[in-house]
């Protein structure tokens, strides 16, 4: 294997490494908005007890301060992970500028190789016509 495809694979290696990166994170913060939903939808279900029980209302204040601080707790975890995906998108998108310039240039070393191959085999027929027409011809021609 040429040093070319060794650093293409290792470009590839490092763009499957990030994309699982960011595939952690996405679902990380997936997970908390869904925290975020259900803890929301357990603020409506509360309130709608409360509205039948008339007596749960005394403890009402507490829960709700609670559960205040737990969605606070999730909405400052959502924005950090949507920093951190932000980041992980950006380094995704340099291993894949990288693995493209690592092809071009493989691309473009294969290309000059066909280039001095088919130079070279130019030069032999040339050379080969040279010695041909030089030689003395039997019969006269």
């Amino acid at each position: 294997m040429s040093w070319e495809q060794s650093l293409i694979r290792i470009a590839g290696y490092e763009v499957e490494t990030r994309q699982k990166r960011l595939a952690e994170v996405v679902a990380r913060r997936e997970a908390a908005e869904m925290r975020l939903l259900m803890l929301d939808a357990e603020i409506e279900a509360e309130v709608a007890f409360i509205r039948t029980e008339p007596l749960a209302a005394f403890h009402q204040s507490g829960y709700m301060s609670g559960c205040k601080e737990r969605r606070i707790r999730i909405l400052t975890e959502i924005d950090l992970i949507t920093a951190e995906e932000s980041g992980a998108r950006d380094a995704l998108a340099e291993a894949f500028e990288s693995q493209k310039k690592y092809e071009h240039v493989a691309a473009g070393m294969a290309r000059r190789k066909a280039q001095d191959a088919a130079r070279r085999e130019t030069a032999e027929l040339d050379e080969l016509g040279v010695r041909q027409a030089s030689r003395p011809r039997a019969g006269g021609f």
